[in-house]
Parts: structure tokens; sequence; C-alpha cells
């Protein structure tokens, strides 16, 4: 039986902790966004526009936003969204690290701790990613995962103040999660150091 009263976790690993969002988490967030280069891929380019809506949307339950920490200093932010329970599916996104995590084996990890969790815990069948077509950063490291590649929505959203997005469409489903979870373990053990 899927459990999902319990995606909302705080969820902790050796390179990573992802906090639920609080409002202790904004100033750390600003803080960590203040680099261009983490919204180039962002659906805006305005921090306090993502900082509100992402506030909003934990509070009324429509996400589930984490405060990913590394060394117990907020980096950047993750989240569980397009969340239906009735077909045992989820989405991660809305992720962004400061440049300074990147490389670092923070995002391996957080995906790792999501995937696992949504998986071993709540009981989802899918875990379901999208992100810019032309987003090749995100794309190689979602095939690197590995995340099955299922295709491109064409206009699929408005970004960015009117731009148009089309997005690249991923997934992890339960048969591939014993191997997806090797994979993942043994890239974080090489970023952190064995188990």
């Amino acid at each position: 039986m899927a459990a999902f009263d319990r995606l909302a976790e705080r969820l902790e690993g050796r390179i990573v902790t992802l906090e639920l969002l609080t409002e202790e988490h904004r100033d750390g967030l600003r803080a960590a966004a203040q680099d261009e280069r983490t919204w180039r891929w962002m659906w805006t380019t305005d921090v306090e526009q993502w900082l509100d809506r992402a506030y909003l949307e934990h509070a009324e339950g429509n996400f589930v936003e984490f405060a990913t920490l590394r060394d117990g200093v907020v980096v950047g932010s993750t989240s569980f969204l397009t969340i239906v329970p009735e077909h045992l599916r989820v989405e991660i996104g809305n992720t962004w690290l400061n440049p300074s995590a990147w490389g670092t084996g923070a995002n391996t990890e957080a995906k790792y701790l999501q995937l696992r969790h949504a998986f071993e815990v709540v009981g989802c069948r899918r875990v379901e990613f999208k992100t810019d077509a032309k987003n090749e950063r995100a794309r190689a490291a979602l095939a690197a995962l590995p995340a099955e590649f299922e295709g491109i929505h064409r206009k699929q959203m408005v970004v960015r103040g009117g731009e148009r997005r089309d997005s690249a469409w991923y997934a992890v489903i339960d048969d591939d999660w014993p191997r997806v979870k090797a994979a993942l373990e043994e890239r974080i053990t090489r970023s952190a150091g064995p188990l």
C-alpha cells in the first residue's frame, strides 16, 4: 500500500540533507541563488518570484519543497511535484543548486535520497523528471542516473516572461529502481567515500 502521507519527510545523506522548506531557509536560499547561472533554465529568473511561489506551493500542499543543505549551509532546493497518489507517481523537479555545489555529488545524492524515499518508503511505481529540452547539463545528469528518456513535449511551458519551452521527459520506474539505486550508490561512494 502506498504511503503518500510520508512524502514530506526530512531526507539525510552523507553529502546533503534535504530539509522541508521553512521560513528559516529563506535567507539561505536567497544567498545561494545569487549566481545567475543557477537560473538559466528555471521557469523564472526572478529569485523573489521563485521563493514566493515555492513557499506558496509548499504551504498549500501542492509540492513538497526541500532546502538542500551541504555541510549545514543552504546550497539550493529540490521538490516533489506533480504528486499523483492514485497512479502511484510523483515528479522530482524545480531543482537548482548554487554552482559551488556543482560536481560535488550534491545533486546525485539529492536525487538518490528522493528516489529511494519515493520507491522504498512511499511506494511509487514511477518517478518523473522534465527539463528544458535545451538544458544539456540537466539532460546529461538525468541520463547518468540513469533515467529513461521518454521524449520531447513541444511548447509544453511558457517560461521566463513568455519564452517557449520544449520539455524533455525522463522517468525511473520501480522495475528500474534496483539498477538505478546501485549506479547512484556507486557514484555517491566515489564522491563521498565508502558507505
